[in-house]
């Protein structure tokens, strides 16, 4: 393990009710280079700081030389054992990285969960971690635990730890937009060896977790799916559209389920994220017209030649993965012909209604914001995320400062 790592505390709290708990599977998925084995090492660093032996903490990247060969349960068995120190006493804990790469992993790791004597943490890159038949038949023996990229306010506090020098919070914010919360990224000082990092992470995820699992019969029409949906993140989705788009412009015949598929496998990947339309009236899911948002604006900005600041959809993906972080179901909401930014939901509080902007100093503006908000008929708190300096006070909307929220990472 590195002598030094910057502890992501959010998920550390997530995760320490659990630690020692051996009859649950910690499950920790994200996109690739999210941090999740980092994120490893900080749980066994806090393990052996509470006095258990470093004897007793076992971790196999299964991506690290030497190990890509293990595929089947049996070979991911061996290796195992073979690496408990003979004599240990007490918890064993067993840490395993993209234990995905292995047909039928789940077997060994419930196996071991049912030996009681350890307590096993796996992590993986690709939603079909959990979609096995065998992880199926273990609910309630494991959490998942969903790790984001560097939120703002992590992003501020890992460039502390890194020494990186002090700048302007709106300065940061506005790097953190153009490049993403990759922590490796954060690392790098020269924009132009960000944007290669983050497209090489692009291809592995390609590579490892799309094209290793499913056959695309034509990878150049693949590619220019996900080019059309990276460049358009953040606006409505029309199959239909999108089909005839890519047949008249680009001469690619393709059908509508082929590109429902393509979409389906960046979405598994973790690549994208999709957010359905919610009707604010009747409170049911609305079919169609759904948005997708990246796991990361870093994304596209290192896929495209274009480095203009379109704020809107950059501050509504910045929401989006900030309210996930924070735990909600989030949702494109309806009411009527007008539209809310996003409805977000916890099991305890019920909804909030967010309305992202740039600003409402424009008071064209600021009446379309407000609008759907005079819409709504119940008493659920709504919200107007801008950057603007001065909160207005209307209508019993709470209007903050997205940078100061995101970059105290409070609640709504």
């Amino acid at each position: 393990m590195a002598d030094r790592l910057y502890r992501r505390e959010a998920y550390l709290e997530k995760i320490r009710p659990f630690v020692d708990d051996t009859g649950i599977i910690k499950v920790v998925t994200g996109i690739r280079r999210c941090g999740k084995s980092c994120l490893m090492e900080t749980v066994a660093e806090e393990v052996i700081e509470h006095g258990v032996p470093a004897g007793n903490i076992i971790f196999i990247d299964l991506e690290k030389r030497g190990l890509r060969s293990v595929k089947t349960p049996d070979q991911l068995e061996a290796v195992i054992e073979g690496r408990i120190p003979s004599g240990t006493e007490g918890t064993v804990y067993l840490f395993i990285d993209e234990v995905q790469r292995v047909e039928g992993f789940e077997e060994v790791v419930n196996a071991y969960r049912a030996d009681g004597g350890f307590s096993v943490f796996i992590t993986g890159s690709n939603s079909y971690l959990l979609s096995g038949e065998l992880m199926t038949n273990l609910t309630g023996r494991y959490i998942e635990i969903e790790l984001f990229t560097l939120t703002f306010s992590e992003y501020l506090e890992m460039r502390e730890f890194l020494g990186k020098p002090a700048a302007p919070e709106a300065q940061l914010f506005r790097e953190f937009l153009r490049y993403g919360g990759f922590p490796k990224s954060l690392e790098l000082d020269d924009p132009q060896a960000k944007a290669r990092y983050i497209e090489e992470v692009v291809g592995q995820i390609i590579d490892k977790d799309i094209r290793s699992r499913h056959k695309i019969r034509n990878r150049s029409t693949f590619e220019k799916v996900m080019t059309y949906i990276i460049n358009n993140f953040a606006a409505p989705t029309n199959l239909t559209g999108i089909a005839e788009y890519l047949r008249n412009t680009q001469g690619i015949p393709i059908k509508r389920e082929t590109l429902a598929s393509y979409i389906e496998l960046l979405v598994k990947a973790k690549l994208l994220y999709r957010c359905d339309r919610f009707d604010m009236k009747s409170k049911r899911s609305l079919q169609g017209g759904e948005k997708y948002y990246l796991a990361d604006t870093g994304i596209y900005f290192a896929r495209n030649v274009n480095a203009t600041m379109d704020y809107g959809p950059l501050l509504e993906n910045a929401v989006y993965t900030y309210l996930k972080y924070k735990d909600y179901r989030v949702s494109v909401g309806r009411i009527g012909k007008l539209e809310v930014d996003f409805i977000a939901r916890r099991a305890d509080e019920g909804y909030a209604y967010i309305q992202v902007s740039l600003s409402v100093a424009d008071r064209a503006v600021e009446e379309r914001e407000y609008r759907p908000f005079s819409r709504v008929r119940d008493n659920y708190p709504q919200y107007l995320l801008t950057l603007d300096p001065l909160p207005l006070e209307r209508d019993g909307v709470t209007h903050h400062n997205l940078v100061e929220l995101m970059a105290s990472s409070d609640e709504l």
